[in-house]
């Protein structure tokens, strides 16, 4: 009991942690040049809650530690690929089409986490050449 007790005192304590609550949706600024409309439909089912500015903060994004994970997702997704910031650099933008093909994205946790990004292998295969089509091949990159 007493251990018991000790948790939920911990679990309660790191609430007051200023990390995680910085859920902030920045304007959308540019997106890409979409190749399709079923692109973008895509992308925002498997990417967007990470690479874009639209991001749909879940309930428990709200508590800690779960909050420190999601932010930390979403700040390093937004700082690697950001389709609501297409008129920054977007250096990672060329390496999307084969991290979707790899499994690489979305990560499993997520998608155990949120069926709609769950992909099937067909949707992988359009949504990597779509990408390929609308950020590689746009951007001049490969």
């Amino acid at each position: 009991m007493k251990h018991l007790l000790g948790l939920v005192a911990i679990l309660l304590a790191i609430q007051f942690v200023p990390y995680g609550t910085d859920h902030s949706n920045p304007a959308v600024d540019t997106e890409p040049a979409w190749d399709r409309a079923a692109t973008r439909t895509l992308a925002v089912r498997a990417c967007f809650a990470c690479h874009s500015n639209e991001t749909e903060w879940p309930g428990y994004a709200r508590v800690a530690p779960m909050s420190w994970l999601v932010q930390r997702d979403v700040d390093e997704g937004r700082r690697q690929l950001n389709f609501s910031e297409w008129q920054r650099p977007q250096t990672h933008a060329d390496d999307a089409p084969q991290a979707v093909i790899e499994h690489a994205m979305p990560p499993l946790l997520y998608r155990l986490m949120h069926s709609g990004a769950r992909l099937s292998d067909a949707e992988r295969e359009e949504l990597a050449g779509g990408l390929q089509r609308s950020l590689v091949v746009a951007t001049g990159s490969r």
